[in-house]
């Protein structure tokens, strides 16, 4: 029964959901494939876009944040020696926030890099930025999903996830998904006016490549049409706006796909990271963002 509640729940909050089939044709070019940008790296991982449609990305284990101009392609270092942050997302005000889950805190980067501690003390493995502000991290070890508020008060909203990871708003932020790293499904909840959470439950569930195995879902990310796309060791698995499965795009390379991000000026461009490098190809999607963004 809570499972049933929660599905009416997420469809209900979903704004633009769709009788028909969403097959990979609808989002996917004929003749495109993953075109790899930069590698070398340690851990890529946390790609966010900026107002121009820009992508920053994280060399976690190097504690390195990195911009690719995605007009040329050419990457440049935007932060260095800051933290090791795992998740990084752009909110309303146009500044870049991040998760550092080594450090166990959540912080702000200022335009040259530099960090300022927003919550500490807290589990912080990847983050989405809400229109009002609000942050929500995922706290894998103690299995809690984090509520981080505009001021830095944060409490815990949700638990009970074996190991909660990626993380994502719908686009109309009524509905908050959150992958489990360590199972075969994502966990939809419904958000209140609060920003609290209710109703959480496994709405979605992930292929695997044999049964019972782990999904090792990680990053998400959503478009204007309500598909969700997740990164696993499978490849990167796109849902269509009722959360059935539409199919699997084949990962960039052989190995561990963490996160993806729709970027470019018209977000119609996918950005994964996977292993030590990042990789873009176009798309027929566009993405979305969470309340207007401010320009510096």
């Amino acid at each position: 029964m809570r499972i049933w509640i929660a599905t009416c729940l997420l469809l209900a909050c979903c704004q633009l959901a769709w009788s028909q089939d969403m097959p990979l044709s609808d989002v996917l070019i004929d003749g495109q494939d993953w075109e790899l940008v930069a590698d070398g790296y340690k851990f890529a991982d946390g790609p966010a876009v900026d107002l121009e449609g820009n992508v920053y990305f994280s060399d976690v284990a190097q504690q390195r944040v990195l911009k690719i101009d995605h007009a040329t392609g050419n990457v440049s270092t935007f932060s260095e020696g800051q933290g090791g942050t795992s998740g990084l997302m752009f909110g309303p005000d146009g500044k870049l926030y991040g998760s550092q889950y080594g450090n166990r805190r959540i912080v702000v980067f200022d335009s040259a890099g530099k960090v300022e501690v927003l919550a500490d003390d807290l589990g912080a493995n990847d983050l989405v930025v809400a229109s009002n502000g609000n942050i929500y991290c995922t706290d894998s070890p103690q299995h809690k999903v984090w509520l981080v508020r505009p001021d830095g008060q944060k409490q815990v909203v949700a638990d009970g996830i074996t190991t909660p990871n990626g993380i994502i708003l719908w686009p109309g932020e009524g509905t908050l998904v959150v992958a489990d790293s360590a199972g075969q499904n994502l966990f939809a909840y419904r958000v209140e006016n609060d920003g609290t959470l209710i109703y959480g439950a496994p709405v979605y569930t992930c292929r695997v490549k044999e049964k019972d195995t782990p999904s090792k879902a990680d990053g998400m990310t959503v478009d204007s049409a309500g598909r969700l796309y997740v990164a696993t060791n499978l490849g990167l698995q796109m849902f269509d706006s009722t959360a059935r499965i539409s199919g699997v795009i084949h990962k960039p390379s052989q190995a561990f796909m963490t996160n993806v991000v729709l970027a470019g000026p018209k977000l119609d461009t996918f950005y994964a990271t996977c292993g030590g490098g990042i990789y873009r190809r176009p798309t027929q999607a566009t993405g979305v963002r969470y309340g207007k963004l401010k320009a510096d």
